[in-house]
């Protein structure tokens, strides 16, 4: 669901926790303008990105975030909202793993990817704007890049059995 920008307003990310170590910040911001999308410097606060691979579009439609961003996040089922553009995807926060360990977004990933085109091979930043008990907020930028179909089932960085090298 998009709606207006703002629908998670409040406190923000605590100081506590970008003062922890654990987490990804922005050392040295820059503007960095391709193709007509929006860019911007980050500001800071925790983050993480993601190559998208196919588990993340379909069928499966899964976005787990990662360990070191699953530590300081609630461990409860919340709204979360991801901006970008301007516009802002309404979805849920899954928090709550049995396991207590593959904290993810709920099914309405699925419509952020559609409705932005994503594509094995792109690159997706997730700032944490804001992170509340009954909340999250994160910015996202969007970074287009083509992989080879050669190259898409490979995760290990080691050729395919396809592949051969040339001397």
């Amino acid at each position: 669901m998009i709606g207006a920008v703002g629908s998670c307003s409040g406190k923000g990310v605590e100081d506590a926790q970008l003062k922890d170590p654990q987490f990804q910040t922005a050392s040295k911001p820059t503007v960095i303008e391709v193709q007509g999308d929006e860019f911007w410097p980050l500001s800071g606060k925790p983050y993480f990105n993601a190559i998208i691979s196919k588990s993340q579009l379909k069928p499966m439609n899964l976005m787990i975030l990662p360990a070191e961003m699953r530590r300081i996040l609630p461990s409860k089922t919340i709204p979360a909202f991801l901006v970008y553009k301007g516009k802002e995807w309404e979805m849920v926060y899954l928090g709550e793993d049995f396991q207590k360990r593959n904290k993810r977004f709920g099914s309405e990933w699925k419509t952020f990817a559609i409705d932005n085109k994503l594509k094995v091979g792109d690159a997706c930043v997730f700032e944490l704007m804001e992170c509340r008990n009954d909340c999250l907020k994160f910015r996202v930028q969007i970074l287009r890049g083509d992989i080879p179909s050669k190259f898409e089932d490979n995760t290990n960085g080691k050729p395919g059995p396809q592949e051969k090298y040339k001397t």
